[in-house]
């Protein structure tokens, strides 16, 4: 049963950072949202200014305390992957961070796979090596490397903890297959000191102090950004799955029991941590598509087509259905269960006839049908069924999207209160910490739909995968890219 106190997350997005209150019955007390967009000093380079990270985040941090009160306790929520090194002495970083999107490394990533360690230039990995190549190529120096949360962690505490939550850890590629310690050979492989890297903790349980914050609250939870929105969701039994649909679109699920036993699915799929709590994992499963809300964005700001992205909405509402027409969203090529990035996207079945509602609507429905290829592949990998669907993210306030995506999928799709769950997801774990929330069946009646779309008609999957397989190999070389 919820008591009644409160709880303040950080939650570092990859394009904004939020500080928001909660309470027990988790509702929001107060927040405030600042941009903090990425740098792209080249394609396929993304950076950020962590020095700038640090005081934004501590800034609204003490502006939502203002406005709230007193919290019990202090949660951080981030972008995974993101990667961060720093002087251990002075907590001045060596370079920019590293974007979790930045391609910089995929030439030694192909250039490791060729020795047989498979390490995606998303992962943390090779981010780490070449910002110590870039500033202690004799790995000399006294460096703290890390992910967005422990940047986090170690601004507010002012340079006392220096730790990464095991959901976070796991992502980075440089820990055992059953995430129990970082990977040495691997470490010794990159030059990756491993007295740079930093602790690994639960995501639920007490730190230490926030002492850059008024009142010094202990910092007692922290989680990536998709575990986090799954928590957030509800989601804490066996087969309960959400899926957000932002830039990117990411499923997850809750796997009850042990890893399962594969890096990567037949379906391409991945097992992941979804949280840790008094030293064990808890495990799921995790499906990507690359480009979701990214699509909507191409409508209105390369083709001219919609005004806003909400205006996609009312737009392709104007028609009953796309004529035939097929959108294929892979504009950096497919994820789940493809994994080709040589894959780019399509638009078939237009005629002379072909209104701009139509080619909204098949934008629309191709992210639907993404989606649902995301489900298909976790069940395939897990041997599970998904019952019905959570969502959020930016996408979810999109009515067509949200009935295109119950109808290809054939399944209720339950709709968060709201936009993005991440911050709910830490609130809990610190909350958990300190005894605002008993415990998972708490956190379960929390979950109340914003609204439910149930399914209305069914669609062609099967010419959906015809498109499907015309966007498939379009650059070579990009195609037979695996990692």
């Amino acid at each position: 049963m919820a008591d009644t106190g409160q709880v303040l997350v950080v939650d570092v997005g990859t394009s904004a950072v939020r500080a928001t209150v909660v309470d027990g019955d988790a509702g929001v007390v107060a927040e405030h949202r600042a941009p903090l967009l990425p740098d792209s000093p080249a394609p396929g380079l993304v950076e950020f200014d962590a020095v700038e990270m640090a005081r934004v985040a501590i800034e609204l941090a003490t502006r939502v305390l203002e406005a709230a009160g007193p919290v019990d306790a202090v949660g951080i929520a981030n972008q995974r992957a993101s990667t961060v090194v720093w002087d251990r002495a002075t907590g001045a970083p060596v370079a920019p961070g590293l974007g979790w999107q930045d391609l910089r490394t995929l030439g030694r990533c192909l250039e490791l796979a060729g020795t047989g360690v498979r390490i995606a230039p998303n992962h943390t990995a090779t981010k780490v090596e070449y910002l110590l190549d870039l500033a202690d190529p004799e790995r000399s120096l006294d460096l703290c490397v890390g992910t967005v949360d422990t940047w986090i962690a170690w601004t507010l505490s002012q340079g006392a903890l220096h730790v990464i939550d095991a959901t976070n850890a796991q992502v980075t590629a440089l820990r055992t297959a059953a995430n129990d310690a970082w990977a040495g050979d691997l470490l010794e492989t990159l030059r990756i000191p491993e007295a740079a890297m930093p602790r690994v903790v639960d995501s639920t349980g007490t730190l230490g102090e926030a002492s850059a914050l008024p009142g010094a609250p202990p910092i007692a939870g922290i989680i990536g950004d998709q575990q986090g929105s799954l928590l957030g969701q509800g989601c804490v039994h066996h087969c309960d799955a959400k899926a957000t649909f932002g830039t990117g679109g990411m499923l997850d699920v809750v796997i009850d029991g042990a890893r399962l036993e594969f890096e990567q699915g037949r379906a391409g799929t991945f097992p992941i941590v979804t949280r840790r709590s008094a030293g064990v994992d808890a495990w799921g499963l995790e499906a990507m598509m690359l480009a979701a809300g990214t699509n909507v964005e191409w409508l209105r700001d390369d083709l001219g087509m919609i005004a806003s992205a909400e205006d996609s909405d009312a737009v392709a509402a104007a028609c009953e259905d796309t004529g035939d027409a097929w959108f294929v969203p892979a504009p950096f090529g497919l994820g789940t269960p493809h994994w080709d990035y040589g894959a780019r996207s399509v638009l078939v079945g237009l005629t002379r006839g072909t209104e701009r509602a139509q080619v909204v609507r098949a934008v629309l429905e191709g992210v639907a049908h993404r989606g649902t290829d995301l489900i298909e592949a976790a069940e395939h990998d897990a041997d599970v069924h998904i019952e019905r669907l959570k969502v959020d993210g930016g996408m979810a306030a999109n009515t067509t999207f949200l009935h295109a995506l119950a109808d290809s999928a054939q399944r209720p799709v339950e709709v968060a209160p709201v936009r993005e769950a991440t911050t709910l997801g830490a609130a809990f774990c610190a909350g958990l910490a300190v005894g605002l929330w008993a415990g998972d069946d708490d956190l379960a009646s929390t979950w109340r739909p914003a609204r439910v779309i149930e399914p209305g008609r069914e669609t062609d999957r099967d010419r959906w995968r015809e498109a499907v397989a015309r966007s498939q190999g379009w650059i070579p070389a990009l195609s037979a890219l695996k990692f």
